[in-house]
């Protein structure tokens, strides 16, 4: 895994919160209230809030406090689009990098996310589904692309999709899939398992939103 300086994990740390919904679209996120949370100094706070405001998460001043920017959902399909492409990229880039380690390190993740859903802590499950997400493609080595993936995520209604009444058991035969054709080394099969994962939440979300 690549080393992250303070700044970069904490804007990790935001972006898990802002697309799990801990971090509601148009909160207010206070410097030093992040900072104290997690014990350290309001400078890597302000930094993270900046790289945030560059990928379009938060908007305003970072200074006295930026604001999750709301969902646009006329922008919604075009996103959906450019994630089956970059995303099944950084898949197929998984699939020929992914290691015996890798995949326990996924296991370990997508068994805690059912586990969460199951006991009804969505919140938790929904951090959880960032942070398998993100361990998946960091083993691409793709850095430029999982960038722009992660500019994507911002202008995506995950909080909408993953507080659908069926999605959670949904999304967790769907995370087996994926690690199944990772686990066996095919590398199509994992992209065809994650563009399935990505459409089915889109689905869903259209059928809520009627």
């Amino acid at each position: 895994m690549e080393y992250r300086t303070k700044e970069e994990q904490v804007a990790d740390y935001l972006r898990e919160g802002i697309i799990s919904g801990v971090y509601p679209r148009g909160s207010r996120l206070k410097q030093a209230e992040i900072a104290e949370q997690l014990q350290l100094s309001i400078t890597p706070v302000r930094e993270a809030l900046k790289l945030l405001e560059a990928e379009g998460y938060v908007s305003g001043d970072s200074y006295r406090g930026a604001r999750v920017v709301p969902f646009d959902p006329a922008s919604s399909k075009e996103i959906l689009m450019l994630r089956l492409v970059l995303e099944s990229q950084l898949v197929r880039g998984s699939s020929e990098r992914a290691t015996a380690k890798d995949l326990a390190d996924l296991r370990v993740l997508a068994d805690e996310f059912s586990a969460a859903f199951a006991s009804g802590d969505r919140a938790t499950a929904r951090g959880i589904n960032y942070r398998f997400h993100r361990r998946m493609y960091d083993i691409a080595e793709m850095p430029q692309t999982l960038h722009f993936v992660q500019i994507l995520w911002a202008r995506y209604p995950f909080d909408l999709i993953n507080a659908a009444k069926d999605r959670g058991q949904a999304a967790a035969d769907e995370h087996d899939e994926i690690l199944d054709a990772l686990a066996s080394g095919d590398a199509s099969a994992a992209v065809l398992a994650m563009r399935k994962h990505i459409e089915s939440g889109w689905t869903i979300l259209g059928q809520e939103q009627h």
